[in-house]
């Protein structure tokens, strides 16, 4: 007879039965229930005990096996689900309210074996300042798309059938960043609208990928996925979430940690903490909680083989009661861990919790969200007036904030938008957010959008404003890729897809947020010219980025010149609004010249004088050919345009 095991917790198969092992030391009575087809169950004991892990070892169970552990809650018995599972049988769903008979009509956990044929394809391990991340919906990316096979949309195979495939080559996408794909449960008030959490943003078991996007086995064919884009040289980033569960606040729903132990969310008395605005708040400095997130981290860059992870609102990991630090226990055990140092780490470097606005603070290997670079850029390029100083930094890379010494392992990850807010198509297209379909009288989604319609609200079929909104995203599209960073695009964007100006779209598991794959003339333009630029940072961008990074970043040339090439002065970045920056690598390496029009009108601007070969224009944001004097001294550009010339040397 084999002998039970505290560790690994969870349900670890082998060739004569499985080890079942959960952390519970606030449930005396806590006993295994094993279910087969039919919801019929079975109990039994966990009677091996090791510092609150009660644990036992059952022969003949094999991957498959439907399971759960049932507690007793005001004299009821209550199912709830193993925080170490790897897989649920089908979908999240219940009717509100939830209670212990509900409970057991829940997706039971199941057993599975890790094996999987990786085809001897390894991860790209593409250096930081090569990435260029495109934000993606696994479902909403090809639901809509008529060339991928029936069967195959919206989900995991979906993201690597031939049609996506030829897609990312066509538009030179390296890095896939995938919103939450671990099962989320709905929140009572959607399930009440009968709606759901389409984002994924509320993680019911952090281990298991949502069934949702499955067609058959979730954990096989997201494996398929990953396998399959980094045979193309994609990388995959997971947007994880380990700031709150989807337990909620007091009120909410037991599934799981509640009834094992309390001390996995921080508490203010009887009270959760609300650091997150979704009703709990996970301590990482809770022994337990950390332990579940850092084994739940490594599993997935481990068995999935993914490259990197985005942290949902991750000020609250570096938490230790109210206070945030750089040097909280979560960022010492991943720094020190074998497997997660070697992946990309991203935050969004913020909470809603006391002092929560953290950008900058992170300790050093984590690249942040640059929420300035959003908001000074969308201000620059409406026409606002006093931001042309801070434009300039945030081109430059932000290094108020994230000092060039530490780049590319603190380079900051720069967006206009992002999944929440406007996509860019609403963004030059709204100046008011519509999400009246959400049900919550417009009151939810972002206020400060920083947004314009440039005449008429929504879609239009004049000629002239629609010629401005296309040149106002490609302006956003330059900006962001030609800035020093790690670029952040989302997918819907390069097909300009329109949410109608919901710009909260979280619960809308429809053709608000699915994308529109319908050709046009403007969106085909877009694309094709979105693809050229992305080609062109790794050309052009991707080498200034190297040679200003570390001990070298004081060696290189870097003038603001006025239009007639004379350097700038203090007052002149008060007075003007159009400049030119211009660098150089080292002291006669390659030049970069970039002209920046924020007027509405031409501008005239004086090229600096070159011993190299003569200026290329790789970026041109105006629709029309940009002119230029026949001597090549001085170049004329559009009204509120940006053009780009590179130097070799």
């Amino acid at each position: 007879m084999t002998c039970s095991r505290p560790y690994p917790l969870g349900a670890t198969p082998d060739n004569k039965g499985c080890n079942f092992s959960i952390y519970s030391p606030q449930t005396d009575d806590i006993q295994l229930a094993l279910f087969n087809d039919n919801g019929e169950f079975s109990t039994y004991p966990l009677e091996g005990d090791h510092a609150g892990i009660k644990h036992t070892y059952l022969e003949n169970i094999s991957p498959g096996q439907k399971y759960g552990y049932i507690v007793t809650r005001k004299d009821k018995p209550h199912l709830i689900s193993d925080p170490y599972a790897k897989a649920i049988e089908k979908p999240l769903h219940y009717t509100v309210p939830f209670n212990s008979d509900k409970s057991f009509q829940l997706a039971k956990c199941v057993v599975v074996s890790d094996k999987f044929d990786w085809q001897g394809i390894v991860k790209p391990n593409r250096p930081r300042e090569e990435m260029v991340l495109f934000e993606t919906h696994v479902k909403g990316v090809s639901k809509l798309n008529t060339a991928v096979p029936i069967e195959h949309r919206g989900g995991y195979l979906g993201l690597v059938s031939e049609a996506m495939i030829s897609f990312y080559q066509q538009q030179n996408i390296n890095t896939l960043q995938l919103l939450p794909v671990a099962a989320c449960m709905h929140e009572p008030h959607l399930l009440k609208m009968n709606k759901v959490n389409y984002w994924g943003y509320n993680p019911y078991l952090f281990m298991v990928p949502d069934p949702r996007y499955a067609t058959k086995d979730a954990v096989t064919e997201l494996k398929t996925a990953i396998r399959e884009l980094h045979r193309h040289g994609i990388e995959v980033i997971l947007d994880v979430v380990y700031n709150h569960t989807a337990e909620g606040g007091e009120e909410g729903p037991v599934f799981n940690l509640k009834a094992l132990d309390s001390r996995y969310y921080f508490k203010h008395g009887e009270h959760y903490a609300n650091f997150t605005g979704c009703g709990n708040t996970v301590d990482l400095s809770y022994q337990p909680s950390l332990n579940l997130v850092m084994d739940t981290l490594r599993y997935w860059a481990s068995e999935f083989q993914v490259d990197g992870f985005r942290f949902d609102l991750a000020a609250t990991l570096g938490r230790h009661g109210e206070h945030f630090s750089p040097d909280a226990g979560f960022f010492k055990a991943v720094a020190q861990d074998p497997v997660l140092r070697e992946v990309k780490l991203i935050a969004e470097p913020w909470d809603i919790g006391p002092n929560g606005y953290q950008v900058g603070n992170f300790p050093f290997g984590w690249n942040e969200c640059n929420d300035r670079l959003r908001d000074i850029t969308r201000s620059f390029w409406r026409g606002d007036q006093g931001f042309l100083k801070e434009f300039a930094t945030r081109i430059m890379g932000s290094r108020d904030l994230y000092s060039a010494a530490n780049w590319p392992y603190k380079l900051t990850v720069n967006y206009i938008t992002y999944h929440d807010g406007f996509c860019m198509q609403d963004l030059v297209s709204y100046k008011h957010k519509h999400n009246e379909a959400n049900g919550e009288q417009n009151r939810d989604g972002h206020g400060d959008n920083r947004s314009d319609n440039y005449g008429i609200e929504g879609d239009t079929e004049n000629h002239t404003i629609i010629e401005l909104r296309e040149k106002q995203k490609r302006n956003f599209m330059a900006s962001l890729l030609f800035a020093f960073g790690i670029p952040h695009i989302l997918t819907a964007d390069v097909v300009s897809h329109t949410q109608k100006g919901n710009n909260n779209a979280y619960c809308q598991d429809n053709e608000t947020s699915w994308l529109n794959w319908q050709p046009t003339e403007n969106k085909t333009l877009f694309k094709t010219w979105l693809a050229k630029m992305v080609a062109a940072r790794q050309e052009f961008m991707v080498p200034f980025i190297r040679a200003f990074s570390g001990e070298n970043r004081n060696d290189n040339r870097i003038f603001w010149r006025r239009l007639d090439g004379s350097f700038m002065e203090h007052d002149d970045w008060n007075r003007l609004s159009s400049v030119a920056l211009h660098l150089g690598i080292g002291k006669d390496g390659n030049e970069l010249f970039y002209c920046i029009n924020q007027t509405n009108a031409p501008a005239r601007f004086t090229m600096p004088e070159t011993d190299k070969e003569e200026w290329t224009m790789i970026c041109n944001t105006d629709s029309h050919e940009l002119h230029q004097t026949i001597d090549h001294k001085q170049v004329l550009v559009a009204p509120r345009s940006i053009a780009i010339f590179f130097a070799q040397s």
